[in-house]
């Protein structure tokens, strides 16, 4: 067969460049960020003087108010969200890196214990002719690989977060010169994230794939086996941070609004309300850095499932570099795609009024998706030799570069799909959502009724896009075509991320400029770009779910092959179990997540309304609020509500295998992933129309919209009650179930030797 037209040596510089270049754009808009100044004596980043060392334009706008005041007390509510985002974040750290430590052990001891810690090479899994590294090597390294995912998933989430609660005082100052400025600010500063966190997973990806070289030599397949510990130590921390984010966010986020909005009739983040710093908090370590750590958990094991797959293929089998390494040249060019993507929202367009926001957000997803399928065709061509195989359960499938690049393409253009499809089903320019602020008129229940049958309906087209993805991908390329599918949905992650970031960003910019007594004008600005923040949000959402689903099903065909089972029959009672126990998985996962919140959150309404009723001079505004206390029963709950849910994700594949072998636990992985995307797909856009349907009637933009409000209106409150009960869908239980369909399934994986030697306990003594 023909190489590929790249030679090694161009992918070994590819590489590794395109992730530097990344990290570098990253800081240059970390830099233009940091020019907004956040001390009122400072010189403004154009020279112009004015007034406080600010160009006259900044101020133009807020004749007779102090600004000299208002940018410090920007600056002290930040500097409290930073801090209080911060605490949180090692608290809950140290708390996941005992489990860390713990969960490596038992990597190590069980891969070690297939061949009873032999330190002699072994026959190779896949061709018994040839001689590979002992199991014992596949144990440690693994254990490593778990470790170094672990950590970059940590760093990645971590580094987010800070970076949030750097920019979010700084959009609200841009907020002052229009809506435009504002906008950069809050998306270039998602732009830092999301490029750090692509380039960083790629880089840390390829320098462990060459370390690990160094040992196993020609042993390819060793080799990649081990890699996969990467996704694993990835998703598990990102089950963590999303979970314990997730509850964190949205037990503040109920208290303040139940007790602040309805019962109190005070503006969202009024300075009165004793959870609202909270509140902000939870924005940043939920919707930042827990999203952060699932979309790189994503990512690695989309990579390492396309790499398992590839290393006993012809790709492998042949020692061909340059295409045993194109899943991480796909994400290489993804990384400059979206840096001329992101130009496009910063350089090339200019917004200059609140209706071409969302539109220039769609933009981002449109022109990333256009450019990625010419990057993936170019790619395709170069890095593939034209004829190749691919391991398709113990056989090998001739396969054409033209193929696989249909592949790709296909899972990018499905991600596309999705995105839009949600934003169709979440964004309140369009009628679901106008329906169900509608439903409002007659209160809560038909609130409810309506958000909930819009959730179900929400899911027909994303599983006819993933279904058909996966058909075809599978059809051209077996499960390598599937995994290529969810790296084409991934590719893009950096726009991704920046326009989910975006959206915390904004909403934290809209809430320190209602605590620092802004004027009504600026709060128009910020709501503005936190309503198409809660749409792009959701949108993150369903790329996540759509490419969990996809990187299930290749993690799970290469845990099939690993496991040597020849087929999965449904028809089989050791089979079907499985899939029945799999499929109720995420309902009692979600049931866990959703009364966690609950128990917190009504914690949090108790001390706010506490506060409200003892603190003397609270409504009027004389005296302060004891904001410590609330952001102490967020920090506690949530740390004390994660570690359930974690433990039922981590520990189902570990009993099963053990316990029921390597047939039931196939079925388990079915069952969760086929329920577990619908579920995700509902409960996220569900919960984005209730909070969107809100945003409609409080902005009273439309004819419509200004015959339910105003604020404080019947209609609102209803619109409220159901945005409160949305809070959980969307942001804990939602968009924590696809790192449980994907972390059990890369678990599956990582330990199938050992499954595959000792497990079946049960129906070995029966």
């Amino acid at each position: 067969m023909a190489a590929s037209i790249l030679p090694d040596l161009g992918t070994e510089i590819l590489i590794p460049a395109c992730a530097v270049i990344g990290i570098a754009f990253s800081l240059v808009q970390w830099v233009l960020v940091s020019q907004v100044k956040l001390s009122p004596g400072s010189p403004s980043n154009n020279g112009a003087g004015g007034k406080n060392g600010y160009a006259d334009y900044l101020i133009e706008e807020e004749e007779g108010l102090n600004d000299h005041n208002v940018v410090l007390k920007c600056a002290e509510i930040q500097n409290a969200i930073s801090e209080g985002a911060t605490s949180f974040l090692y608290t809950e750290y140290q708390y996941v890196g005992i489990f860390m430590i713990a969960f490596a052990i038992l990597i190590f001891l069980f891969l070690g214990s297939v061949e009873g810690f032999s330190m002699e090479s072994q026959p190779c899994t896949y061709d018994l002719s040839r001689l590979c590294k002992p199991a014992l090597a596949t144990a440690a390294f693994s254990t490593i690989s778990f470790l170094l995912g672990a950590v970059t998933s940590v760093v990645s989430g971590f580094l987010g977060m800070k970076i949030a609660t750097y920019a979010n005082a700084r959009t609200t100052l841009e907020a002052r010169k229009g809506v435009g400025k504002a906008f950069i600010i809050a998306f270039r500063s998602g732009a830092v994230m999301g490029f750090l966190l692509a380039a960083n997973g790629l880089l840390v990806l390829y320098i462990a794939i060459n370390a690990f070289k160094l040992y196993y030599g020609d042993d390819w397949g060793g080799l990649f086996e081990a890699i996969t510990g990467y996704g694993l130590g990835g998703s598990s921390m990102a089950l963590f941070g999303r979970v314990g984010g997730g509850i964190y966010t949205k037990a503040a986020d109920v208290g303040a609004d139940l007790v602040g909005k309805v019962e109190r009739n005070i503006p969202e983040d009024d300075p009165r309300n004793p959870a609202v710093i909270a509140d902000n908090v939870g924005d940043n370590v939920g919707d930042i850095a827990g999203m952060g750590s699932d979309l790189f958990g994503s990512y690695a094991e989309s990579s390492c499932a396309a790499l398992v797959v590839a290393s006993i293929s012809s790709f492998g089998i042949n020692h061909e570099l340059t295409p045993m390494l194109y899943p991480l040249i796909i994400s290489s060019v993804g990384i400059i795609v979206c840096l001329i993507t992101t130009l496009f929202a910063t350089d090339f367009f200019e917004i200059k009024a609140v209706k071409e926001i969302e539109p220039s957000l769609k933009r981002q997803l449109i022109i990333s998706t256009v450019l990625m399928t010419i990057g993936v065709a170019a790619v395709s061509w170069v890095a593939l030799p034209p004829s190749f195989t691919i391991f398709n359960f113990g056989d090998q499938k001739v396969v054409k570069n033209w193929q696989l690049f249909l592949c790709v393409a296909v899972g990018l253009w499905a991600g596309l799909i999705i995105g839009f499809v949600t934003e169709y089903y979440t964004s309140n320019a369009y009628s679901p959502v106008q329906d169900v602020a509608d439903s409002c008129r007659t209160g809560a229940a038909t609130n409810v009724i309506f958000g909930l049958a819009l959730g179900y309906k929400s899911c027909i087209i994303p599983i006819f896009a993933i279904a058909i993805s996966i058909f075809v991908s599978f059809s051209f390329a077996a499960m390598y075509g599937v995994a290529v599918a969810a790296l084409g949905m991934l590719s893009t992650i950096a726009t991704g991320l920046a326009i989910d970031a975006y959206g915390p960003i904004s909403d934290n910019a809209g809430g320190i400029a209602e605590m620092a007594g802004m004027s009504h004008r600026i709060r128009e600005r910020t709501d503005a770009l936190d309503a198409a923040g809660n749409t792009t949000a959701a949108i993150g959402k369903g790329f996540a779910i759509g490419s969990a689903a996809l990187v299930s099903l290749a993690l799970f065909g290469a845990f099939v092959s690993r496991a040597a089972i020849s087929k999965v029959d449904v028809l089989t009672p050791k089979v079907f179990i499985g899939l029945l126990v799999g499929a109720m998985l995420p309902y009692w996962f979600s049931a866990m997540t959703m009364k966690s919140v609950g128990s917190a959150a009504l914690k949090m309404v108790e001390e706010v309304r506490r506060q409200f009723n003892t603190i003397p001079g609270l409504m009027e505004g004389t005296s302060k609020p004891d904001y410590a206390t609330c952001v102490k029963i967020s920090t506690d709950a949530s740390l004390k509500e994660m570690i359930p849910p974690g433990a039922l994700v981590m520990l189902t594949p570990l009993i099963i295998g053990i316990f029921f072998g390597v047939e039931t636990l196939s079925g388990v992985l079915a069952g969760s992933l086929v329920s577990g995307v619908q579920i995700a797909i509902s409960a996220s856009n569900t919960g984005g129309a209730w909070d969107n349907a809100k945003k409609y009637i409080e902005a009273g933009a439309s004819e419509h919209a200004r015959t339910l409000g105003p604020k404080g209106s019947d209609p609102h409150k209803a619109a409220v009650i159901g945005d409160t009960i949305g809070d959980p869908l969307k942001d804990t239980s939602g968009p924590s179930l696809n790192i449980l369909i994907k972390l059990m399934a890369v678990e599956s994986l990582v330990f199938a030797p050992f499954f595959a030697t000792h497990g079946g306990l049960l129906f070995k003594i029966f």
